[in-house]
């Protein structure tokens, strides 16, 4: 047997101990960071009806900023979005059609894109000649302020500024009718 296969062997496994010594310490670094992160995180405050809303700025798509507490004395009809999600399709026409009748009593409604391509939304909006506002949140900030999961979610705000509703899901033509009417100035 060769002397110098031994030795071979030998250094081998000592860089292979050494190897897993430091997967092994980086996996325990890991673990604590997260255990650290998770103990000392501040806790996300979730809105809640009642809860002022948020104010937020955010450009439509013809350059135009809509800011939240501009429209304090009319309601406000939050509707966070995506263009590949089914149920935001369904109901963005039933928006678009109460957002007609709605409009001229003192609601607005903002459709706030989830960070999409504005080239994407211009086309869906084309496509189903929506005529109301439609923002896009390209950092998620309002997204995050919001508390928004899932897709499509609804927030309604009344005249004074505060969180009347919020909505999960897909809503009928005959739900947003009442959720507009729920929202109206007196």
């Amino acid at each position: 047997m060769d002397e110098r296969a031994v030795p071979q062997k030998n250094d081998k496994k000592k860089k292979r101990a050494v190897i897993r010594t430091v997967i092994l310490a980086i996996l325990v670094a890991a673990v604590g960071y997260t255990i650290y992160n998770s103990a000392t995180a501040e806790e996300v405050s979730l809105l809640e009806v009642g809860d002022k809303a948020p104010d937020f700025t955010l450009v439509d798509l013809e350059g135009n900023n809509h800011k939240l507490s501009d429209y304090e004395g009319q309601g406000v009809f939050l509707n966070f979005w995506g263009t590949w999600c089914k149920p935001c399709v369904k109901e963005m026409p039933a928006m678009d059609r109460q957002y007609e009748t709605f409009s001229n009593e003192g609601v607005q409604v903002l459709a706030i894109n989830i960070a999409q391509s504005d080239f994407e939304v211009q086309s869906f909006a084309d496509q189903y000649g929506l005529s109301f506002p439609i923002v896009i949140d390209k950092t998620k900030s309002v997204m995050t302020a919001y508390s928004i999961r899932p897709l499509p979610t609804t927030v309604l705000v009344n005249p004074e500024g505060n969180i009347q509703r919020i909505i999960t899901g897909e809503m009928t033509e005959q739900d947003i009718e009442g959720f507009m009417e729920e929202i109206k100035p007196e």
